[in-house]
């Protein structure tokens, strides 16, 4: 079925059963996507991805947010795969400017109410199949890993196959551009303030809970860090992931990013699912299935 979390119950049917946390993130996870769709609709050639960031740091602002897992990315064209990037500066934005056919990818975690969430957005401006055919074969990798968590394959082994995935597509692995290579990473509850400040574009409230997770883990034999490397070979740890596979083709990239929920559940369809299928991501997967 379009849209499905995998065989069985899907995330609709679940809703009924959330925790308030989980509801909690899902509430600030649609408040991201709705950022992103909203600050899509007004994108016009010209506009710079700082233009853009700033757009979606004040359409949160003036809906309650101030406190942030990171501040809003825009990514324009080439940059949108990562061209040429060597250097964790090279990620935040730039006065790039957007053309029409160009695609683009919008990247926000803000924390609402004490939650957090961090989801990725790809478009264009106007028609880019390139892309179109980029975000139509993300799909399978959103099946594959939550297939493969449930399996409760290492997760490393779980990246492994995701880059497997990606050649037998013809595609370039782009998250592995991103600091340790991370295809994802853990999530938490974030103390409430009226302001927390930023650290290179990060909350300084969500990098203390990182680290705190990085010292745990480290102590117990695991990561908050999905990545390649050694540290990352063991079993999905319960908690929430913010997971992002994100696709390369010749100067153009595009991805997801949402949370998949992890618990010790033995129950295969309990012991992980997609937090929200009602994604833009998802919904458009839904309709090309039906077309």
């Amino acid at each position: 079925m379009a849209g499905d979390t995998g065989k069985g119950t899907t995330a609709a049917s679940r809703t009924g059963r959330l925790t308030a946390d989980l509801r909690g993130f899902r509430e600030v996870q649609r408040l991201a996507y709705a950022c992103a769709e909203a600050v899509a609709a007004q994108l016009r050639p010209g506009v710079t991805e700082r233009e853009a960031a700033r757009m979606q740091r004040e359409w949160l602002r003036g809906r309650g947010v101030r406190d942030w897992f990171h501040l809003p990315f825009a990514w324009f064209g080439d940059r949108t795969a990562f061209e040429g990037f060597r250097v964790p500066l090279q990620f935040f934005p730039t006065n790039r400017v957007l053309e029409p056919g160009m695609p683009f990818i919008l990247d926000m975690a803000p924390v609402y109410r004490g939650f957090a969430a961090d989801i990725g957005y790809s478009g264009s401006l106007g028609l880019n199949p390139v892309q179109d055919r980029l975000i139509s074969d993300l799909r399978a990798h959103r099946e594959l890993i939550l297939r493969q968590v449930r399996e409760r394959r290492s997760l490393r082994e779980i990246y492994e196959n995701v880059d497997r995935l990606m050649v037998r597509q013809g595609y370039a692995n782009r998250h592995r551009a991103y600091p340790f290579g991370v295809v994802a990473h853990k999530i938490d509850r974030v103390r409430e303030r009226r302001w927390s400040p930023t650290v290179f574009g990060f909350g300084t409230q969500s990098l203390k809970g990182l680290v705190g997770d990085a010292l745990h883990g480290h102590r117990e034999g695991w990561s908050p860090l999905w990545s390649p490397y050694r540290f990352s070979d063991h079993a999905p740890q319960p908690g929430m992931w913010a997971v992002e596979p994100h696709l390369g083709f010749r100067g153009t990239g595009a991805k997801f990013e949402e949370i998949l929920v992890v618990t010790d559940s033995r129950d295969p369809e309990e012991s992980a699912f997609w937090l929200d299928d009602d994604l833009p991501h998802v919904r458009r997967w839904a309709e090309e299935g039906a077309a």
